[in-house]
């Protein structure tokens, strides 16, 4: 009688090298296989919140709206006062014809952090606005990370 051998979990080497894959794989716009990748990251350590804002820009690019609007989401609980995870949501919600949240959100973005794009998408000066000088355009939520 033969013993089986069960496969080794992986190790946090492992997920560590599958983050940085997922990070080349978001950059060469193949989101759907960094997604893919993020999802054992993240089950092994749920609270890591850079794999849950790579996975949420993933799904941003691949535009699977409602799943990053969660993981983003779930970053600002976690860290209210990340400027970028603003940004990207609102981009999300502007993609989502959602025009009132995304202004919320470029608003805070550029509050906690004043960089160009941030003050252009919020247009303090237009309070009126739906969200920024291009809205619908632009820069997706991965171009700023």
């Amino acid at each position: 009688m033969s013993e089986t051998t069960r496969p080794t979990p992986p190790s946090p080497e492992t997920h560590v090298i599958d983050y940085r894959a997922a990070e080349h794989l978001l950059a060469a716009r193949d989101p759907r296989g960094a997604v893919k990748l993020l999802d054992s990251v993240i089950a092994a350590h749920p609270e890591n919140t850079a794999a849950r804002l790579l996975r949420a820009r993933a799904f941003f690019a691949a535009a699977q709206l409602r799943p990053a609007e969660l993981e983003f989401e779930l970053v600002l609980e976690r860290e209210p006062d990340n400027a970028f995870a603003h940004f990207a949501l609102a981009r999300t919600f502007q993609r989502s014809g959602r025009p009132e949240q995304a202004r919320r959100h470029f608003r805070l973005a550029a509050a906690l952090d004043p960089q160009p794009e941030y003050l252009a998408a919020a247009r303090f000066e237009d309070p009126a606005a739906g969200g920024g000088p291009d809205a619908g355009e632009g820069s997706d939520a991965g171009d700023s990370a």
